[in-house]
């Protein structure tokens, strides 16, 4: 069940004020879950600390791999050549990431269509040991992937920039520091996080 982001945005709201603007202006997020968890982790692999335009091209590049199909089959990713990767544009590193994920589907370790029925940590387990997913990523995809409502991505520099901002902090918070700064935003913390991007653009 898709969370009520209003709920939430008013939830932070009510927990503090400085909110308030925030939602004036950027309105509420409208995360819903991933149709196609396998496309959704093999897009963010590729659009790693990239700009999205640049990322945009090289996506369609890999794209143009896989003709006759909106998506390759995890089957079809993982007998790829890499250097066919490479030649779309995919650095070494992206490319053997690819083909990681889409080897762990084929070997059944990785059951894409069944994680949206899984705690964060459970999410976690099956994802960290795939090639080119760390934590970072691992909260991308439950936040964005999977529309999970309580999710603090301390690792992220937008969002603990976004925070010293909004909290008024002399420096970058730390994970430990921020995640008791972010206390009050909980069971949507998510959301908060969404709104320290928003804060950090304006």
């Amino acid at each position: 069940m898709i969370p009520d982001w209003r709920a939430a945005a008013l939830h932070l709201t009510k927990a503090d004020a400085r909110f308030e603007r925030l939602v004036a202006m950027h309105g509420v997020p409208d995360w819903k879950v991933t149709a196609d968890p396998l496309q959704h982790l093999a897009r963010a692999i590729v659009f790693q600390q990239l700009s999205g335009k640049a990322a945009g091209t090289i996506y369609q590049r890999f794209l143009a791999l896989f003709p006759g199909s909106r998506f390759p089959s995890a089957r079809k990713l993982a007998q790829v050549e890499v250097a066919r990767l490479r030649q779309a544009g995919l650095s070494q590193a992206k490319a053997l990431a690819v083909k990681d994920l889409a080897g762990h589907v084929v070997a059944r370790k990785l059951a894409p269509q069944t994680l949206h029925r899984m705690s964060n940590e459970e999410v976690a387990a099956k994802l960290l040991p795939i090639r080119g997913i760390g934590p970072w990523s691992v909260d991308m995809f439950l936040m964005f992937g999977l529309a999970r409502p309580d999710v603090l991505p301390v690792g992220d520099l937008g969002v603990r920039k976004g925070a010293a901002l909004h909290f008024g902090l002399r420096k970058l918070p730390t994970a430990e520091a921020l995640l008791r700064w972010a206390k009050a935003w909980q069971p949507y913390r998510s959301v908060g996080s969404w709104y320290m991007w928003r804060r950090l653009e304006a």
